[in-house]
């Protein structure tokens, strides 16, 4: 990891830790550009009741329409779903900073065999806000991300 990395994934962390002080799934994301950050997101589904408001779509929605995402550094405290896989695939981001991927392992394989660098740093911060979540409020989890692990 860069200098910077566990900076900015601490502030993708304060995003989930506000997002489960919602009520929500505890996934934060946030977008840097040049070392500066861009946007930030979080998992939103439940506070708005929109099944596609993942922390990365939500942080790619705040970012705005960009003309260029190669040059974006995408920190998010859980290994992206597909969706979000897609999504970070879709807009041509090249590195992914993952807080961590023992709660819901997600994709980074198929990131990685895309051409994304995806650092994980196995962030215990991370790993015991999302723990303390699933083992809170399972409905919401198998909802959101357990029921669609096999995808």
């Amino acid at each position: 990891m860069k200098a910077a990395d566990q900076e900015f994934l601490t502030q993708a962390y304060r995003e989930a830790l506000a997002g489960y002080n919602e009520g929500g799934a505890p996934i934060g994301a946030v977008m840097v550009r040049n070392g500066l950050l861009i946007a930030r997101g979080r998992n939103k589904r439940v506070q708005q009741g929109d099944p596609v408001m993942h922390g990365e779509t939500d942080c790619l929605r705040n970012a705005g329409l960009l003309e260029d995402y190669s040059d974006i550094d995408l920190y998010t405290t859980l290994s992206p779903c597909m969706m979000c896989s897609g999504a970070i695939l879709h807009f041509g981001i090249k590195r992914v900073v993952v807080g961590e991927d023992q709660n819901f392992p997600g994709n980074i394989d198929f990131l990685r065999e895309n051409g994304v660098e995806v650092i994980l740093a196995d962030s215990a911060e991370c790993k015991s806000l999302m723990s303390r979540f699933i083992e809170e409020r399972p409905d919401i989890w198998y909802e959101d991300i357990a029921g669609n692990e096999e995808i």
